[in-house]
C-alpha cells in the first residue's frame, strides 16, 4: 500500500503492462491506457518518459506539483547530497546519543547492583561480628565453668 499525499493506493500485484518489454518499440506503456487512479500512480512511480508524463498530467492534474518537486530536486543534486549528508550526520549523532544513553543505563544498573552487594556485605559483617561476640562470650562462660570444675575437684 502506498500513501502519497492524501491518496491511498493499494497495490496487490504489478499490472503486466507496467513490466518493461524489451522488444517493444513504443515503450513500456501504451498511451491512452491510464484508465484509473491506480494506473495513474503506477505510471507516476514507474515511468519517466515525457509523453507519458504529459498524458498523466493532462488526465490527472494533481500530479503536476509532484513532478515539479521531483524536477527541482533533480536540478539541484548538490543540495540533495547536502541534505542527505546532514541527515546522515543527524543519524550518526542520534546513534551515538542512543549508545551513550544505553551505556549510562547499564552503568546505573551496575551501580545499583554494587550498592545492593555492599549493603548485603555490611549486613553479613554485622552478623559475623555478632557471632564472634557470642562465641567470645560462650568461651568465657566455658572457661568459668571449667575453673569451677577444677576448684571442686
Amino acid at each position: 500500500m502506498f500513501i502519497l499525499s492524501r491518496t491511498v493506493v493499494r497495490v496487490k500485484a504489478i499490472h503486466p503492462r507496467f513490466i518493461p518489454q524489451p522488444t517493444s518499440s513504443e515503450g513500456v506503456f501504451s498511451l491512452n491506457l491510464i484508465n484509473n487512479e491506480l494506473e495513474a500512480w503506477l505510471t507516476f512511480l514507474g515511468c519517466d518518459e515525457p509523453e507519458y508524463i504529459s498524458l498523466l498530467i493532462d488526465q490527472y492534474p494533481y500530479f503536476k506539483p509532484l513532478y515539479s518537486d521531483l524536477y527541482d530536486i533533480c536540478k539541484n543534486t548538490e543540495k540533495v547530497m547536502e541534505m542527505f549528508s546532514k541527515e546522515l550526520q543527524i543519524l550518526d549523532k542520534n546513534t551515538v546519543k542512543y549508545m551513550i544513553d544505553e551505556l549510562q543505563e547499564q552503568l546505573d544498573d551496575t551501580k545499583v547492583q554494587l550498592d545492593d552487594a555492599k549493603v548485603q556485605l555490611d549486613d553479613t559483617k554485622i552478623q559475623l561480628d555478632d557471632a564472634k561476640k557470642e562465641l567470645i562470650s560462650k568461651d568465657k562462660y566455658i572457661a568459668e565453668l571449667e575453673a569451677q570444675l577444677k576448684v571442686k575437684k
